[in-house]
């Protein structure tokens, strides 16, 4: 008679700190906002842990999905008062779409996005002209996420799609936190298009150029790889950081009070109790691999 091995368990255990596990890790791929920061102001808890594991001799790398320069990312974050110390590098979806709009010099791009993100177009060869004129569009976020669905872009994406243009996401967020509630990003217009039949590509989380050119940023930061058994990603998205982290086989710790804190009520705060583990287990069913563990905020 032959016997069934154990099921996995549905629901990853829920950590203490990140000193608990430091040991296990050489590299933390961590991402920005919802970790370090709510879009408004610093998580100092989650800045101290990642000071703390550098200062054992660890690397941190910041994966984010902004749309704009590694560069940039820093000066917001000094804004938002992350201290010096937290982090060796910065790798930004706004670094990859330079990447991509750099092969293409000379291009006529449309641009969906706030002047905020404008940063991303410095030093490049393109002309930014009217949708009528573009041969490229990149979605940077709505023009005025304040008020804006992706619904308010149906006309727009119906345009591109009669002239069958490429759409390149500058953010593959659907939303982001932003002092306590959700607004949305240039993910959410970009999956629109892609369901409407326009071709789309996304230049960040969780597809792997962004990580390609992180675990290079730590390798020259180390002097050499890092083994993927000694990674650790670290983020609150089921969407980009977990589903970027199982493509790429490295571990993941989940963050729960960041954008999935609205799904998961009272669990984000007490994973441990019955209903929380209820809550996880939904989050993460269906998911292609569970975080090897959960935090309600990253903390030491």
């Amino acid at each position: 008679m032959s016997v069934l091995p154990p099921m996995p368990p549905s629901v990853p255990p829920a950590l203490a700190g990140l000193s608990a596990w430091a040991g296990r890790y050489d590299l933390v791929l961590s991402d920005v906002w919802g970790v370090l920061h709510d879009g408004e102001a610093a998580h100092l808890a989650a800045c101290t842990a990642l000071q703390r594991f550098r200062a054992r001799g660890g690397t941190v790398v910041l994966v984010s999905n902004a749309p704009r320069p590694g560069s940039a990312v820093a000066a917001q974050l000094a804004g938002f008062g992350v201290p010096a110390g937290v982090f060796d590098a910065i790798v930004a979806s706004g670094d990859v779409s330079r990447g991509l709009l750099a092969a293409r010099p000379g291009v006529r791009l449309f641009h969906i996005g706030p002047d905020r993100d404008l940063p991303l177009f410095e030093g490049l060869e393109l002309r930014r002209v009217p949708l009528g004129e573009a041969e490229l569009v990149l979605c940077t976020g709505p023009w005025n996420d304040d008020v804006e669905t992706p619904d308010d872009y149906r006309d727009v994406l119906g345009a591109m799609l009669a002239r069958r243009l490429t759409l390149v996401c500058g953010n593959p967020d659907r939303v982001v936190e932003r002092g306590g509630r959700l607004v949305y990003c240039a993910g959410a217009i970009a999956d629109l298009y892609a369901e409407m039949g326009g071709d789309t590509v996304y230049a960040g989380k969780p597809h792997p150029p962004i990580y390609r050119d992180a675990l290079a940023r730590a390798a020259a930061v180390r002097g050499a790889a890092v083994g993927l058994r000694r990674v650790l990603a670290i983020g609150d998205s089921v969407r980009t950081d977990l589903a970027g982290a199982a493509r790429q086989g490295i571990d993941c710790l989940f963050i729960l009070a960041g954008i999935h804190a609205g799904d998961l009520g009272e669990a984000a705060a007490d994973p441990s109790a019955q209903a929380g583990q209820a809550a996880l287990a939904a989050l993460f069913a269906g998911t292609p691999a569970l975080p090897v563990a959960v935090m309600t905020q990253l903390r030491w």
